[in-house]
């Protein structure tokens, strides 16, 4: 098959080059102008040089890190603008096609449903907190649902944490935890949707490959952690104590309005990936942890 994939050299993009370059064709969209060896990869610079007509599926990843920097009303633009803009470029692109993809897959994440305690949220919970988290991504999947046609199936990816070992939220945590700075954050009672990268990519690969699987997708393990024992065992894998915790006034002095994603949680689990057969590599976080290499 084709595949274009945009976020193509991130944490995601960039295992998903991996599974895929021998079997697949495989267009990136770069802004670095990057060049391979391998004949199976071509990079571009614009969408204007891809025919939308040849392209069986498209992977869209691309975005501004979230959590990159504080969020000033500035950058807080750009995290909606990379996602928002190059979104409905996309699903215009495949709409005007006389023969489009069979498939867009399109980023999204668990902010979807904002801050919500407790409650097991699956794909059918039709409830959400209004905050910067859902705005990003509901603009972003109406935007990606534009493509959906009888002949473009459209799934969309409510991803969580995703845990590797290079890059991602493991790179910000472990500095501290390796100091034995470690801790807490809050009360610690706030869920975690927490993802192994293999997993992340292994279930992209799933959906391409089922074709009764469209619209959001809870991209995450199906056993999500509180923050306490997300601390806790990470603290156990990297053999360091955990004993300073974060308190909520803190995380918000130092974050700002981003402390919001480190102090409310949300209970995610894969309902519609488990229906459809699809098997976690990593489904327990100590497993995911130990396969690591941290």
């Amino acid at each position: 098959m084709q595949i274009l994939i945009t976020g193509g050299t991130g944490l995601i993009g960039s295992a998903l080059v991996r599974l895929w370059q021998a079997e697949h064709k495989l267009l990136i969209l770069s802004r670095t102008g990057r060049k391979s060896a391998n004949s199976n990869i071509h990079y571009i610079n614009a969408l204007s040089e891809v025919d939308f007509n040849t392209i069986d599926v498209v992977v869209n990843l691309a975005g501004e890190p979230i959590a990159k920097r504080r969020w000033s009303e500035k950058q807080k633009n750009l995290i909606c603008q990379s996602r928002w803009q190059l979104t409905e470029a996309l699903s215009k692109l495949i709409s005007q096609a006389s023969t489009p993809p069979k498939l867009l897959i399109s980023g999204s994440a668990t902010g979807y449903y904002g801050r919500q305690g407790n409650t097991e949220i699956t794909e059918e919970y039709d409830a959400f907190f209004p905050e910067f988290t859902h705005d990003i991504c509901a603009k972003w999947e109406n935007l990606a649902m534009q493509a959906s046609s009888d002949k473009t199936r459209v799934a969309l990816l409510r991803t969580g944490i995703v845990l590797a070992e290079d890059g991602g939220a493991l790179a910000k945590m472990l500095p501290p935890f390796k100091l034995a700075l470690g801790g807490v954050m809050g009360d610690g009672t706030q869920y975690m949707s927490w993802i192994h990268l293999d997993d992340m990519v292994n279930l992209i690969n799933f959906i391409m490959q089922h074709d009764d699987i469209s619209g959001p997708v809870n991209a995450v393990a199906p056993r999500p952690v509180t923050n306490k024992v997300f601390t806790a065992e990470l603290a156990k894998r990297i053999k360091r104590p955990a004993v300073l915790p974060m308190p909520a006034f803190m995380a918000s002095l130092l974050f700002g309005e981003m402390a919001d994603i480190l102090l409310y949680g949300q209970r995610v689990v894969p309902q519609k990936l488990l229906k459809a057969g699809f098997t976690f590599r990593y489904p327990q976080l100590s497993q995911a942890l130990a396969a690591l290499t941290l």
